[in-house]
């Protein structure tokens, strides 16, 4: 039997050597992101989603073994391995061939079989599957014992029939065989369960190939059950169904032929299809929320990748209508400098009162940008911001997505951050900061109620957290942490850190002062040598005299760094000045390969050292393009078809993408309407926080939508 790491690297595409290497570094504890970035030669630079695959891969293979030997042990329990099971056992590629194979041989509820048994009709089938001379009434006269149920010749042959029923319903290969029936050329439909109306009356008559089935019809289709509104089925063609199952149970021109026929027929309609009905609506339902889960993540990773605002002033407005509008003032390292309430909602006197308060507050406090959250009162805010800003030249604003906001707020973090302020005025603050360090910010909240998924109620919830902490953790390393300003909610995200540590670590700064190097870590309660070696390359500590402490070097290789620097005839202090613009060049001049052998290291490390020494504490979100900042405000009634605009993809989903172009409500790019050529899933073409050129296609200013197209911008 192949190994796991051999199976993985034929269905990953990857060296077998470099496979089993990550499998050894995992086993040994290592994270993801540590060993995606720091052990480069050992998998040959696979990146963080190849590892992530890898390691979802190992787990179920190491699970599918474990089920594998539950069978087998089962199986022998039972004194009936032969060597033909064995075999189908280890030749078993999936968790469902193993559950086939089992199904005979697993202790079942009483059913119409096991009563048959009990009534000693097994032979009976037995000599009829065999499909010699005899008649089945010649054989099922032997049969007949009233003491043990069996009066007549039909209830001996009913029995037998049961018995045949149950074991074409349990056989592997027929189950298999009808599994890709229903596959390749089942259907799904669903109607509506009664007279109400209802959000799902897109699916109130409603049918599709299985295999073209979406997944977010899948689980819209689902929830639309589960609340009471659709009936559902999926059905395959019976004939063909049954036809497939005689081939391989009836041999012809046997007198028990039609006897056989009708066993086939039961077994189907009374056992089989209902099972393979249920099995492939959880497998369906299983892929459906895998992709969604897939897409939620795909969602996730560029948001939290947003680049910065740094270092500038920003005031934070969460709008509402009752409670008024909630304002935060924060400066450039996210410190509150003042908060205020105001009530641009309550009439025009209050508008006005609310103008100038904001004006006094942007002129005390120099502040650059506005975030305005696109909550309750969004629009009455923005039009306020607008008027506002024609007194403030050079101030901007922009929507901030507020989900998750009040589940921050509320929180028993965010009591802990701001036990001055009420739950209405955190919710400003984090509005603000989101501006100007989304990763920072969002760390703190749920990746669940962030807003850029679809279904997610539906998800299994373990597997949906599972997958988007995974995302959390690989960009917040790869952005890096600043060890000296950084919150317990973001430096548990780093590799290597747990939620006890990441305390410690704050607890130790406030005690001790900022930390001076990386090394002060090992003085910090329960952050052992491998904790320090997982985390230790993925924090900055800007205020070190050794400039190594503010890059992504690992300590690790602090050595060979200050080799390579001296071979290329450099000094450390030269990094700290920017004076080694040239390393590249005369690293290329030396040669690579030699180099990296001098100092003891591998050449993608070597590459990664010489990226690092060139810009000490940079952050590879500054590259990306920056976030869309507006002066003035747009109306639904000032949308007309054919108008081009710029706008941000606010949310992807299977169906298309959401884009903000500044009226409030956010329009739908259809995923037909993405680009002149055929997209399978808009994440193809656009990810969330892109700035987009889109066409106005539609506008129904009654059910407040927008249809815009992407096929005629670039």
């Amino acid at each position: 039997m192949r190994s796991i790491a051999a199976i993985i690297a034929e269905e990953l595409k990857k060296d077998e050597k470099y496979v089993q290497n990550v499998i050894d570094l995992l086993d040994e504890g290592n994270t993801i992101p540590f060993i995606a970035r720091y052990r480069k030669e050992a998998h040959g630079s696979m990146d963080d989603n190849s590892l992530r695959e890898l390691e979802t891969r190992l787990a179920y293979l190491r699970s599918l073994q474990e089920r594998r030997d539950e069978v087998r042990r089962a199986i022998e329990k039972q004194e009936r391995m032969t060597e033909e099971l064995s075999r189908a056992i280890d030749g078993a590629e999936t968790l469902a061939q193993v559950e086939d194979i089992y199904r005979p041989y697993r202790p079942k509820r009483r059913t119409r079989a096991t009563a048959a048994k009990e009534k000693g009709l097994e032979p009976l089938a037995e000599k009829l599957l065999e499909q010699g001379g005899e008649r089945p009434e010649q054989l099922a006269g032997a049969f007949i014992d009233p003491e043990k149920g069996v009066a007549t010749i039909e209830e001996a042959l009913s029995g037998a029939s049961d018995i045949i029923a149950e074991r074409i319903s349990d056989s592997a290969p027929v189950r298999q065989t009808v599994r890709e029936l229903y596959r390749n050329t089942g259907r799904l439909g669903s109607a509506a369960a009664g007279e109400e109306d209802s959000t799902y009356r897109l699916y109130y008559d409603f049918t599709q190939p299985i295999a073209q089935l979406r997944g977010y019809q899948i689980l819209a289709i689902n929830r639309g059950e589960r609340e009471g509104f659709l009936k559902v089925t999926a059905r395959a063609d019976r004939d063909r169904a049954v036809e497939l199952i005689r081939r391989g149970v009836i041999r012809r021109r046997s007198p028990a032929q039609d006897f056989l026929e009708n066993a086939v027929e039961d077994g189907y309609d009374r056992l089989l299809a209902p099972s393979m009905e249920n099995e492939l609506r959880s497998t369906l339902t299983e892929e459906a929320c895998e992709g969604a889960i897939r897409t939620f993540a795909l969602n996730l990773r560029p948001l939290l990748m947003q680049p910065p605002v740094k270092g500038k002033v920003v005031m934070g407005l969460d709008p509402g209508y009752r409670m008024g509008c909630k304002v935060a003032v924060v400066d450039g390292t996210g410190k509150v400098l003042d908060t205020a309430v105001v009530y641009p909602t309550h009439g025009d006197r209050q508008r006005a009162e609310a103008i100038k308060k904001l004006s006094a507050l942007i002129r005390k406090h120099g502040v650059r940008h506005i975030a305005i959250g696109n909550g309750t009162a969004s629009r009455e805010t923005e039009e306020m911001t607008a008027e506002l800003l024609r007194d403030h030249p050079g101030v901007t604003y922009m929507i901030v997505s507020e989900a998750g906001a009040s589940v921050y707020s509320a929180s028993r973090l965010a009591a802990e951050e701001f036990p001055q302020y009420d739950v209405n005025l955190r919710s400003a603050v984090s509005i603000a900061r989101r501006m100007q360090d989304p990763l920072a910010e969002l760390v703190k909240i749920d990746p669940k109620a962030i807003g850029v998924g679809q279904y997610q109620h539906d998800m299994p919830q373990k597997k949906l957290d599972e997958s988007l902490d995974a995302v959390v953790e690989d960009c917040v390393n790869a952005v890096g942490v600043d060890l000296n300003t950084a919150s317990p909610s973001l430096l548990r995200r780093v590799a290597g850190l747990t939620q006890t540590t990441a305390k410690n670590i704050v607890a130790y700064r406030d005690e001790n002062g900022a930390f001076t190097a990386r090394s002060q870590l090992l003085k910090v309660p329960k952050l052992g040598p491998k904790a320090y070696q997982q985390c230790a390359g993925f924090l900055r500590v800007p205020e070190s005299r050794n400039v190594l402490d503010n890059t992504g070097v690992h300590p690790e290789s602090y050595g060979a760094a200050k080799m390579l620097l001296e071979a290329c005839g450099f000094r450390l202090e030269d990094v700290k000045d920017g004076a080694i613009s040239e390393l590249p060049q005369r690293v290329k001049k030396l040669g690579e390969t030699a180099l990296a052998e001098k100092c003891g290291v591998g050449v993608p490390t070597l590459r990664d050292i010489v990226k690092e020494l060139l810009k000490p504490g940079r952050d590879i979100r500054d590259s990306l393009p920056k976030p869309m900042f507006r002066t003035d405000v747009m109306e639904l009634k000032d949308l007309k078809p054919g108008m081009e605009l710029m706008g941000v993809v606010r949310n992807v989903t299977d169906f298309g993408a959401f884009v903000d172009i500044g009226v409030h409500q956010d329009g739908l790019v259809h995923i037909s309407r993405m680009a002149d050529r055929y997209v399978r899933h808009p994440g193809e073409v656009v990810s969330v926080g892109d700035t987009v050129k889109v066409t106005v296609v539609e506008v129904d200013e009654k059910k407040n939508r927008i249809s815009l197209s992407m096929r005629s911008a670039k």
